[in-house]
């Protein structure tokens, strides 16, 4: 095979080979929406230049994708202009289609004689259904890559693994077998004018999305561009900082780039590049590291592996026993969607993270833990607790839909990853987080004057 571009093939699954019909090879864009970086367009780009075809990158538009508003289709489709404009530069064109990736990239792939399909991996049910289904319907050959975790998921290991302590020697020992620099993508070769992608008209594209009932934020830029000066001034300014801000939530220490990695508008092996690169003490960079590799790597893990990744039978069978004999507890404040929604509870820190969430977009990290226990505490029962906390995280969060929220909410209200702890009312063994913990640890008056003055 005439490659260009160095691949690992362990980050490649086939997971259907068909019959080619001589027409272009297909970049089937999904979670990772950048160019630069991007493991799958540069698989690519080597079978295209092995083949002598053009490239053309698909992008499935779903008006109404369960959790998500103009909140996150407004941050997302912004990305995606910029991904049209610099895949012209590498002469490969972009194309956005509306609908179920099942509905409409068959018909699409067909059109085209489209014999090669590529697409990124993502663990959770939505994309997993819709692979399956995409694969079973067209003639073509699919692949999966995963260009999300440094180490590939299903290479890291083959099962869901009991917490951090578990995968983090598989990661560290895999690290350095995926940790590289990334090769160039360059302007295609192979003339791509036989192949049909006009403009994208933007604006109608916007109206296009259902949900506007969550506003936009405007705090935070996206696309790949913002995306690495984001990155880059964090490591300049916040990364020596990080280990003593990043628990305290009126501190702003934290680097916020979640968004942009859930939206793959940059590449994390490119973070973990660029972290190595800095000057700063080790120390400080293995703190950053661990919750950019080993913490993110280990939630597609539980994801991928965990089919109940969303619901009360994924937790660990003594939390699952524990919160059973814990189901008929008093619970002394008891509340409904709404008002968790609106932020009205008596709890005046929860409010100020809510109201936080509700605004900006994005909870303080700590706070999340904090958020969603209390859920627990004043829901009727755990499953109750994880529905409203899924909804509440999917529908306001930039970053939610994504399996750091899964894996945290089920960490906050199962135990997932975490151990048995001393025994209490409603949580049984899960661990517990108060009110007064957190004002231990920092000034809550400060932060609830700043979320709940607004």
């Amino acid at each position: 095979m005439e490659t260009i571009h160095q691949i690992a093939p362990q980050r490649v699954r086939l997971v259907k080979e068909g019959k080619d019909e001589g027409g272009p090879v297909i970049y089937w864009m999904t979670r990772e929406q950048r160019v630069t970086d991007n493991w799958a367009l540069l698989l690519v780009q080597n079978i295209a230049v092995e083949r002598k075809r053009p490239i053309i990158v698909v992008f499935c538009l779903v008006p109404a994708y369960p959790g998500a508003n103009i909140r996150h289709y407004g941050f997302m489709l912004k990305g995606l202009q910029e991904v049209e404009h610099k895949l012209q530069k590498f002469k490969i064109p972009f194309v956005l289609l509306r609908g179920t990736p099942p509905e409409i990239l068959p018909g699409y792939l067909a059109k085209t004689k489209g014999a090669f399909v590529v697409t990124d991996f993502d663990p959770l049910h939505i994309k997993q259904y819709w692979q399956q289904d995409v694969a079973k319907a067209i003639n073509g050959s699919f692949y999966v890559v995963d260009g999300h975790n440094i180490v590939p998921c299903w290479h890291a290991s083959s099962k869901q693994e009991y917490g951090a302590y578990t995968l983090r020697p598989k990661i560290k020992k895999l690290l350095p077998d995926f940790l590289c620099d990334f090769p160039a993508l360059v302007p295609h070769p192979v003339d791509s004018n036989k192949v049909s992608a006009a403009p994208i008209e933007w604006q109608k594209v916007y109206r296009y999305v259902t949900d506007h009932s969550v506003q936009e934020v405007d705090w935070l830029m996206p696309g790949e561009k913002a995306a690495n000066e984001s990155i880059r001034g964090f490591l300049k300014n916040g990364l020596q900082a990080y280990d003593q801000k990043r628990n305290n939530p009126n501190l702003d220490g934290q680097s916020d780039i979640s968004p942009y990695l859930h939206f793959g508008h940059i590449s994390p092996q490119r973070v973990a590049l660029l972290v190595n690169k800095a000057k700063v003490h080790a120390g400080k960079k293995e703190a950053f590291l661990e919750e950019l590799i080993v913490r993110r790597e280990l939630a597609d893990n539980f994801c991928y592996y965990n089919e109940n990744y969303d619901r009360f039978e994924g937790f660990p069978n003594w939390a699952q026993k524990s919160l059973d004999a814990h189901r008929s507890d008093k619970r002394e404040y008891q509340y409904s969607l709404e008002t968790f929604e609106n932020g009205k509870t008596h709890d005046e820190l929860w409010n100020a993270a809510q109201r936080q969430m509700v605004e900006r977009g994005k909870m303080h990290g700590y706070l999340r833990m904090y958020w969603a226990k209390k859920i627990l505490e004043w829901s009727a029962n755990p499953e109750e607790a994880m529905a409203i906390a899924i909804h509440l995280n999917d529908r306001y969060e930039l970053d939610g839909r994504d399996p750091n929220g899964f894996a945290g909410i089920a960490w906050s209200i199962g135990g997932v990853h975490d151990r048995a702890w001393q025994e209490r009312p409603i949580f049984g063994k899960v661990r517990y987080m108060s009110y007064e913990g957190c004002a231990r640890k920092f000034d809550v008056k400060q932060y609830n004057t700043r979320w709940l003055s607004k």
